[in-house]
């Protein structure tokens, strides 16, 4: 067995985690049979590396990473990276250009945790001279990413992991069910027999459920800054920047949690509501999904 990949018999079927993408990862599959329930796994292993190791900004020697550094020239790219470039166009266009995978420039000067401190105002507006999607040229085949401008696939690439190893799970075992949680995003793999149950946490009590969901097909995610924040001189800065400022967004949420029919769905919504700050409740009920929101 893979050092990787650990793998514990349950009651209703094997329980296998890991560790991918900055997050702790869990497969839960109903069936008795342990050698099956590896290789089902560790297909989900698998999958979820290679999207990183495509798409992690924070791995210098990632493709990601390698277009960056390469700003400025005319790039090919391959169909499953155009489709995610189109996915992003639509996030985009959704939350009105406040969800942008070119924020990379911002990005890098926001660090969260104990140590950090706020950028000044004087980087963060030179920052934000090299952000903004319709900046971008995409074709068919080739993108071109402006000299001084990054990407970042950070707000989806866990998502369509997600999506991605749920989907290969349910092609090749499409009688098994299995949940694919990759750090709190969620994709069912197969129709599941018994619902899932899923626990939405709490956000003045964490790794303690607020509330339960039953999942039996779909996605789920959840955007929130319960758990990435810093403190300067008193006040909270949550990890979600509106790009308008270069400044976290203001008056958000704690957390928005979003019913979908795949992960990837699911978590634009969440984003998109949590950057619209005190209108979140009012973006989410305009979409036509299941939500709930911390405050």
């Amino acid at each position: 067995m893979s050092e990787e990949l650990s793998l514990a018999a349950t009651s209703w079927g094997h329980l296998a985690s890991f560790n991918a993408m900055a997050s702790r990862c869990e497969v839960l599959i109903r069936t008795a049979d342990r050698a099956q329930a590896y290789i089902m796994a560790n297909q989900v292993l698998l999958e979820t590396r290679r999207i990183e190791q495509k798409y992690s900004r924070f791995n210098n020697s990632s493709s990601l990473s390698r277009r960056n550094a390469t700003a400025g020239d005319w790039q090919t790219i391959d169909a499953e990276t155009s489709a995610l470039l189109g996915f992003s166009k639509q996030c985009f266009d959704l939350s009105d250009g406040m969800f942008d995978i070119t924020a990379g420039p911002i990005l890098t000067l926001w660090t969260f945790g104990p140590d950090a401190n706020v950028p000044t105002s004087a980087s963060i507006g030179r920052a934000l001279k090299y952000v903004g999607f319709d900046k971008l040229s995409i074709e068919a085949s080739r993108l071109h990413l402006p000299r001084g401008m990054s990407l970042d696939f950070g707000g989806i690439a866990k998502e369509y992991a997600c999506d991605r190893a749920a989907s290969l799970l349910t092609l090749d075992y499409p009688h098994i069910p299995a949940l694919v949680n990759l750090g709190g995003d969620i994709a069912c793999a197969s129709i599941a027999d018994r619902p899932w149950q899923v626990g939405i946490e709490d956000p003045s009590e964490l790794d303690n459920a607020t509330r339960t969901i039953s999942l039996t097909g779909g996605g789920l995610a959840t955007s929130g800054h319960t758990r990435r924040y810093l403190l300067d001189e008193g006040k909270r800065y949550g990890h979600i920047l509106n790009l308008n400022t270069g400044y976290p967004v203001e008056r958000a949420p704690l957390s928005v949690t979003v019913m979908a029919a795949n992960c990837l769905v699911a978590g634009m919504l969440s984003t998109i509501a949590m950057l619209k700050g005190a209108n979140a409740q009012a973006f989410m009920a305009s979409q036509d999904v299941d939500f709930h929101i911390c405050r």
